[in-house]
């Protein structure tokens, strides 16, 4: 079995790779879910909790119960692929190659003007509506590392053009890693 990550700030279109590559077999373990839970067990927003983890935990938390989930996930032998979504630090992603020999790195880059009309129109919970709240939300992901993890990943995929590119883009990217 196969363990990659995926990373990129949001809106980047991580979560095409990753609805592409389940229609493919490929199991999804996303460390934004991880922490959407936490923060709904706390009743804090994510943001808040993404922070007050490592705070209490330290900044392996979330690496760690993920690592916890595909450990479980790697006992099922039909498993070939294991994607890690939403790695944000360079830590994380040493953490994950420590336990999973294959591990590599996809990077999906959007700028940032097509990134917030993305997060506008895609309107989660913790997609700012207005700039000032998005960008913060960028100052946070790059302050946890997320800009090193992209540039340093093993395969990045530029996502700035219409949605069938891309999508030939990724579909591309899974038929090289056999998937």
């Amino acid at each position: 079995m196969q363990v990659m990550g995926i990373s990129g700030l949001p809106g980047s279109g991580k979560a095409l790779v990753s609805e592409m590559a389940t229609e493919r077999g490929a199991i999804i373990v996303s460390m934004g879910d991880i922490i959407r839970e936490e923060a709904k067990k706390r009743g804090e927003s994510t943001k808040e909790t993404a922070v007050n983890l490592r705070k209490e935990f330290g900044n392996d938390i979330v690496s760690e119960l993920t690592i916890k989930k595909i450990k479980k996930l790697e006992e099922d032998e039909n498993n070939k692929l294991i994607i890690i979504e939403g790695i944000r630090s360079l830590h994380e992603v040493e953490m994950f190659k420590e336990n999973f020999s294959d591990f590599f790195i996809l990077s999906i880059f959007a700028n940032e003007t097509l990134r917030f009309e993305r997060l506008k129109i895609r309107n989660r919970e913790d997609d700012s509506q207005d700039y000032e709240g998005f960008h913060k939300r960028d100052v946070t992901e790059l302050g946890f590392g997320i800009g090193d993890v992209v540039a340093l990943s093993d395969k990045l995929i530029i996502n700035e053009s219409d949605m069938e590119s891309y999508r030939e883009k990724v579909d591309e990217f899974l038929n090289d890693i056999g998937l």
